[in-house]
């Protein structure tokens, strides 16, 4: 099969972000033509002067009403001249050989969508670097994702994903909930006979301009969302979505326990922190970006299970509509 690249790119008021993302396009070392469509998502800080500087790329750009990164992509993908589309969100850049990694892959390994793992560059800030650490390290619930040995049966991001032009029409893109628009869009492409998987080379540096309370609500959405997916797709319920609850709750009672002098529970939550504390401080090769992940995973694990739990008493048993109970994860 012959691959064309449509890379699509929804941007909302990160013209910043697009330059640089625009700037490691420039230096891949792919060689085949590809494209890039840009979708300014009802931006009131548009990226329209960045994206003159590269008239070295084949770069085509719209500007519409605000629906969602969802609908943007679709919006992209509906006009793209490509077979096979690489979505990637603005706050991604990408290593040189990022697509020749894909077109290598999917040449020897074809499958109809894939998705990518993310890593944090060496001038993330502190701060990114520890959100990188807690999103991704297999000793959190971020690793989930990125093993290898849940390399099929893939269920990509939308940060860094890939779709054949195929699967794109068959399924009809994404949906309007946000977060959570993407795991939707790969369960209905896993119904339709498609499959996925990882291309563990295709990873990209995932900057995240984040702070602790952006990242507290994004990880809290992502709670409330995964109950509203699994209702919409009972096939696909774990019991691993529960572990952030578990955890938080063990950790409340250990707290509760060590009042009356019972300490063991509390020892072991402790432990386990350390080993973060160690992990990541051996892996970042700072104390400091230690630190800040181990309260990186405690935000993570609170935001994400506080929320799950009150998600699923709402949607699973109280039957109540999510688009009623919690609008603000939805688009129209």
């Amino acid at each position: 099969m012959n691959l064309v690249f449509s890379v699509i790119v929804p941007v909302y008021n990160r013209p910043e972000e697009v330059r640089e993302l625009l700037h490691s396009l420039c230096l891949q070392t792919y060689r085949k033509d590809f494209e890039i469509i840009i979708v300014e998502d009802g931006s009131t800080e548009t990226s329209k002067a960045v994206i003159e500087e590269f008239g070295n790329l084949n770069i085509t750009y719209f500007y519409k009403k605000n629906t969602g990164p969802g609908d943007s992509r679709n919006y992209a993908m509906q006009r793209a001249s490509g077979n096979y589309f690489i979505i990637l969100d603005s706050d991604c850049v990408l290593p040189k050989a990022y697509l020749s990694s894909i077109d290598t892959h999917l040449i020897s390994n074809y499958s109809d969508f894939f998705g990518g793992p993310d890593a944090a560059a060496s001038n993330f800030t502190s701060l990114q670097k520890a959100i990188n650490y807690s999103m991704t390290s297999l000793l959190t619930t971020g690793g989930i994702r990125g093993r290898k040995e849940a390399a099929t049966n893939f269920e990509p991001r939308s940060f860094n994903m890939g779709i054949s032009k195929a699967a794109f029409e068959k399924s009809g893109g994404f949906g309007k909930i946000h977060p959570g628009e993407d795991p939707d869009l790969s369960i209905r492409l896993w119904n339709l006979g498609f499959k996925s998987q990882l291309i563990s080379e295709a990873y990209v540096y995932h900057k995240r301009r984040i702070s602790w309370p952006k990242f507290y609500n994004q990880v809290r959405k992502f709670g409330l969302v995964r109950p509203i997916l699994t209702v919409w797709h009972p096939q696909t319920a774990k019991i691993t979505f529960w572990f952030p609850t578990l955890f938080t709750l063990g950790l409340f009672i250990s707290f509760v326990m060590s009042l009356y002098g019972i300490y063991f529970p509390l020892v072991l939550v402790a432990l386990y922190f350390l080993i973060i504390l160690g992990h990541s401080t051996f892996k970042n090769k700072s104390l400091q970006v230690g630190f800040l992940s181990v309260w990186a995973v405690l935000v993570q694990f609170a935001g994400y299970g506080i929320a799950f739990a009150e998600s699923t008493i709402s949607i699973r048993y109280l039957k109540n509509d999510p688009r009623k109970k919690f609008p603000h994860l939805f688009f129209k």
